[in-house]
């Protein structure tokens, strides 16, 4: 067993895209872990599709490396803040964090949420400045920054007193000095080893260790992960795993820990490390495993509770199990039962109708992943426009708050405040950089920013950064304007014909091409005025054997990027659907009849 004295535990917190899982890559490589002509994947702790795709990380990643005599294991975190409940468990599993900042940006929502949930539990901290080399980098203003945030998230005297690197991740390099390059991450190391302390453990007691994440071995099966608070564990050892209800008796089958990103087998581990335990088939995060013979139980994990919602529910449309082979409300709710059990963001409630489930999370980024993964698994679903979760308090009606980060050019700081305020947004603070853009600080309902980003990033030509955390419930602002156009809704079942497309295209946006499979009710495009339009979007050029004066006008339909979930999440009102399948994202009205649509969508 390893010594706990020699092991560090610790984490990398910061807000999205400011270079977490490319250090962690350099931290791994350069403690000597791979051969010298070894091929080694970028973002090693990145595993999921979705992540390699979107550039983030969506679940938090263990490791393990050596660096000297020491084994420090190290956690990637998600930098979004609709994954914070990720952040949140992980915490409890170390005891420094290596607090990451881009030195252009500074410390922006999701810094100051993983910040305050890091002093909350009195984890160390070591600042990185990280993207010193960007020449717009602001050092110096960064780091009187981000002091100001820990004196402004309540950070005592000691915790105030943090260490400060500086560093360039993508070239694998950390500094004390901005000025000197090293070459490497020595500074680093050597700050994990002499500033994060060994693991606080409890001597000459019985087996302690919460359930932090989950994961499955084709082997062994499911399997149960965390810190060692006290005790150790062998194989064959008799444990009680803990539930909020219950409690269960079983055998170790296996234990595993972590080499690098890999799970090795161990036949014993002790307090303060990280262990992975098999054996255990029923329980979730949160539980305590602990000795059969003293069970002691540890508090369970708390995490700020989810905000929005939308509701899962069984496709019912004409194409309805034609590409996907999960489709009936038993799968649906197996597989939503399933996300449970690893994520403690979310929850699952029933609905009157047997067939559709509300689920509830942080936000419309942690939902969207959910329901591309489970497209990918080969469901079928259909899912309703994003809502938030109200409160009552005192006979008020609360509703949740967003803190609103903006970057942007200065040209377009009009336009955006603008639709701000017509969103019931105020803003807090704004700070001119000097080099033609300007931060702006807003506090905004949840509800303004449901459907304003594709919005955002057209107002800015796609320079805009628009960053959010979640700020609390505070009273209801009234009704928030939601999209202004109506809908072009199919009047049957069929193909749609570019000469139908081509006709209509002038009177909105469409959103089918030549061949694309409709039916009656689906939304094939954006009406330029405010009401919806029942249009035939199969109608072929009528052939006559007389020819028109002059040239026949040729037929020039622009093409339509495929539809995406996000877009669909984010334009659609509360009487409209996406249709959501393997290989299709189709949007819908709810009701497909058009006789019992409301009169708005009849016309």
């Amino acid at each position: 067993m390893q010594d706990p004295k020699k092991i560090r535990n610790i984490a990398i917190i910061a807000h999205v895209d400011h270079g977490k899982t490319t250090l962690v890559d350099h931290l791994i490589k350069q403690a000597g872990t791979f051969r010298e002509n070894q091929a080694v994947a970028e973002r090693l702790m990145d595993s999921m599709d979705l992540e390699k795709e979107r550039g983030i990380t969506i679940a938090a990643k263990n490791a393990s490396f050596v660096y000297e005599d020491y084994k420090i294991n190290i956690v990637d975190t998600p930098g979004h803040s609709d994954f914070g409940g990720e952040v949140e468990r992980v915490l409890n599993m170390v005891d420094g964090a290596i607090l990451l900042c881009d030195a252009s940006e500074g410390p922006l929502p999701q810094t100051r949420f993983v910040l305050k949930k890091a002093l909350e539990q009195n984890i160390k901290i070591i600042v990185v400045i990280n993207k010193i080399d960007r020449s717009d980098a602001r050092i110096q203003e960064v780091h009187n920054e981000l002091f100001d945030l820990f004196i402004d998230v309540e950070a005592n005297e000691e915790q105030c007193d943090f260490p400060t690197i500086y560093a360039i991740a993508r070239d694998g390099m950390a500094t004390l000095d901005p000025a000197v390059n090293t070459g490497n991450l020595k500074v680093l190391y050597d700050a994990i080893v002499n500033v994060v302390p060994p693991p606080t453990i409890k001597e000459n007691e019985p087996l302690q260790l919460m359930v932090s994440n989950i994961g499955y071995n084709d082997y062994v099966g499911r399997l149960a992960m965390g810190r060692m608070r006290a005790g150790s564990v062998k194989v064959g050892d008799d444990i009680i795993c803990i539930q909020e209800n219950a409690q269960k008796k079983v055998k170790v089958s296996a234990l595993f820990q972590y080499v690098v990103n890999s799970q090795v087998p161990v036949q014993e581990i002790g307090a303060g490390d990280m262990a992975i335990i098999a054996g255990i088939e029923d329980f979730t995060i949160g539980d305590t495993i602990t000795s059969a013979v003293d069970p002691r139980p540890l508090p369970r994990i708390k995490v700020d509770e989810p905000t929005v919602g939308m509701i899962f529910s069984v496709n019912n449309g004409p194409y309805a199990g034609q590409e996907g082979k999960q489709v009936t409300s038993r799968k649906i709710l197996e597989r939503l039962e399933k996300e449970l059990l690893y994520n403690v963001s979310i929850r699952v409630e029933k609905t009157e109708a047997t067939d559709a489930f509300k689920v509830v999370g942080r936000g419309e980024l942690q939902l969207g992943v959910l329901i591309e993964q489970m497209r990918r698994e080969g469901f079928e679903l259909l899912v309703s426009k994003p809502q938030v979760v109200f409160k009552m308090v005192d006979g008020k009606k609360l509703e949740p708050f967003e803190h609103a980060v903006i970057d942007i050019e200065d040209p377009y700081v009009g336009a955006v405040t603008e639709k701000l305020g017509m969103r019931k947004g105020v803003m807090t603070n704004m700070v001119q950089k000097g080099t033609g853009r300007t931060r702006l600080e807003f506090r905004i309902p949840s509800r303004g920013l449901i459907g304003y980003r594709s919005e955002f990033l057209t107002d800015t030509r796609g320079t805009g950064l628009l960053n959010t955390n979640f700020d609390g419930y505070d009273e209801y602002r009234g009704d928030i304007n939601s999209r202004i156009n109506g809908a072009m809704i199919s009047d049957r079942q069929g193909e749609a014909n570019a000469y139908s497309i081509w006709n209509k295209q002038e009177r909105g946006r469409m959103f089918v091409n030549d061949g694309d499979l409709v039916y009656e009710g689906m939304i094939v495009g954006e009406n330029a005025k405010d009401n919806d339009m029942i249009v035939n979007i199969q109608e072929a050029k009528r052939m006559s054997n007389v020819r028109a004066s002059g040239s026949d006008e040729a037929i020039r339909v622009t093409p339509v990027k495929p539809m995406t979930l996000e877009f669909g999440m984010e334009w659609i009102k509360e009487t409209e659907l996406i249709e959501v399948t393997p290989k299709s994202i189709r949007l819908r009205v709810k009701e497909l009849d058009p006789h019992k649509r409301p009169k708005s969508q009849k016309s």
